[in-house]
């Protein structure tokens, strides 16, 4: 069966920022994320990632900027011995009313789809309430990390049976030796 993981990206793999992440420059991973993935991947999980970007309906960037981006990601995982999966990314504004930006569960749900596994008991990793709002959603099991947005998200009104995790190398750590 595979063995399937979520990650959202900006606060879990990479430095998040409020002026969005514009650039490959500006893509900076957080320390030891690309190690995890790649620790995740030869381990026999397969990891995908569900990122908004709606830096795309602003115009700060363009596809072909966040493309480079995940070449980049892909190119630093695979250095280290790994592969990531899928990338699915929401290119809408919040007022755009697509299904597919978080909270919502579409990008979930398209993974799923790809790899035709259901998403039930899947951990979604994210630092944001809207990512573990959208693993409710799909009764996949939410996952903070305390990264990126993760300490003020932690304050909120988590969904029950929310784990908690100082980083993605503290996600990778329980799923590889649990």
């Amino acid at each position: 069966m595979l063995k399937l993981l979520i990650l959202d990206r900006d606060g879990v793999i990479n430095y998040d920022s409020d002026a969005y992440i514009k650039s490959v420059a500006e893509w900076i991973p957080l320390p030891g994320s690309i190690e995890a993935i790649a620790q995740l991947s030869k381990a026999g999980w397969t990891v995908a990632i569900a990122t908004n970007q709606s830096g795309i309906a602003r115009g700060y960037y363009d596809i072909a900027t966040l493309d480079a981006m995940h070449t980049r990601l892909r190119t630093l995982v695979a250095e280290q011995g790994g592969e990531v999966g899928l990338v699915v990314y929401c290119p809408h504004g919040p007022d755009e009313g697509c299904d597919c930006r978080k909270p919502k569960p579409g990008m979930l749900k398209t993974i799923a789809e790809h790899y035709k596994v259901p998403l039930a008991g899947i951990w979604f990793v994210g630092d944001s309430l809207g990512d573990l709002e959208a693993a409710k959603a799909v009764d996949s099991q939410p996952v903070l990390v305390k990264t990126g947005k993760g300490e003020k998200t932690q304050a909120k009104n988590l969904p029950v049976g929310t784990l908690i995790f100082d980083d993605l190398a503290a996600v990778a750590a329980e799923l590889i030796n649990n």
